[in-house]
């Protein structure tokens, strides 16, 4: 178990009193005081956690104390009492590790998110259809808002590839460990023997990026502007409106034609690539602060099997935490609390163990 020092709860509660000091004053500026606002409403509740280690640890020391006097019925009650607090002591001091863990400075992005038909044929585009309805579904109860960016239709029905924008609170923090390769094994449509097949598609969650967030400049894209082409109603070869932009540094192609408007499909392909090369910094980054190791959980590993969807036994199964739930209908129609919330509870486990040194 993680024990955090005495020092650094000290430090911890000073800190969150000199700010709650600072805004009573009334005499900061407006910046200022939004910038003080912010960090004391991130630093509170971890105050909160560090200020109840510090009152149960001086109770369980006064205890202690009592368990070694002379009245034998003053002992047994102290021991008694030593016990349940030793219990809310180990209690408090996870919640407050878990508090201090470093967070992703992503996790209250939107998020983009990129589902591709891999091994299967049409079986696997259909599949491709169903994560992408399961993550609209999830979306919706969430209350989060999903924004198509391209897509490109099977004819066989689902997508070969599919494109979307989900925006709302905490978007990221619980959609990043869908990252990886998803397996079913069903009978498909088109199967008259009736055998199994396993198909497979992949799912990438990448953290919406923003202008401020990194400068793109202008002589590192190649932009070409042709005829649509494919599925998207009468005017879609009539106009010069798909966009193509080649980021000439890192060969990052992004392609869009979906919308009638050049200038829309310009917009889309730029969100796009500005998604994908911030994602691409802040591997770089988590790579040189980490070295080689990865989490057990979050490694976003875009080619590693990370869900098998089996239809005959109505499972899902997560490769990961070795999870396996017998609700594979509820989970397709979007109900994946209690998979993310697996997931999420795997990741700040393996984030403690490291911690720890383990």
């Amino acid at each position: 178990m993680t024990r955090i020092p005495a020092d650094r709860i000290a430090a911890i509660e000073a800190r969150r009193d000199e700010l709650q000091a600072q805004m009573a004053t009334g005499d900061l500026p407006g910046d200022r005081f939004v910038a003080v606002s912010k960090e004391y409403a991130e630093l509170e509740p971890v105050a909160a956690a560090a200020g109840q280690v510090r009152r149960l640890r001086a109770e369980g020391q006064s205890l202690d104390a009592m368990t070694r006097d002379g009245d034998a019925e003053l002992r047994a009650m102290a021991s008694e009492e030593l016990r349940a607090n030793e219990t809310a002591l180990e209690a408090a001091e996870h919640a407050l590790a878990l508090a201090l863990l470093p967070r992703d400075a992503a996790d209250a992005r939107p998020a983009m998110l990129e589902i591709r038909a891999g091994t299967g044929g049409d079986e696997a585009a259909l599949f491709a259809g169903d994560l992408m309805r399961m993550y609209q579904r999830y979306a919706d109860a969430q209350g989060w808002k999903v924004e198509l960016i391209s897509a490109s239709a099977s004819e066989a029905g689902g997508y070969k590839e599919v494109v979307a924008s989900v925006n709302g609170v905490g978007v990221f923090a619980r959609m990043k460990f869908e990252s990886g390769v998803h397996r079913v094994q069903r009978v498909p449509v088109t199967e008259s023997g009736g055998r199994i097949h396993t198909s497979a598609a992949t799912v990438a969650v990448l953290p919406e990026a923003e202008e401020v967030d990194l400068h793109i400049d202008d002589k590192d894209l190649r932009i070409d502007i042709y005829r649509s082409s494919g599925a998207g109603g009468q005017h879609v070869n009539t106009t010069d409106s798909a966009v193509r932009i080649i980021h000439l540094p890192t060969g990052i192609t992004v392609i869009q034609q979906d919308q009638r408007s050049q200038h829309k499909n310009r917009d889309k392909a730029m969100k796009v690539l500005r998604t994908r090369l911030y994602e691409a910094e802040r591997e770089k980054l988590a790579s040189e602060r980490a070295g080689a190791r990865k989490s057990m959980v979050g490694s976003g590993d875009r080619s590693e099997r990370i869900r098998t969807y089996n239809f005959p036994q109505g499972r899902v199964t997560d490769h990961r935490i070795n999870l396996t739930l017998h609700r594979l209908p509820e989970i397709l129609e979007g109900q994946m609390d209690e998979l993310v919330g697996a997931l999420m509870a795997a990741d700040e486990a393996d984030r403690l163990a490291q911690l720890d040194g383990g």
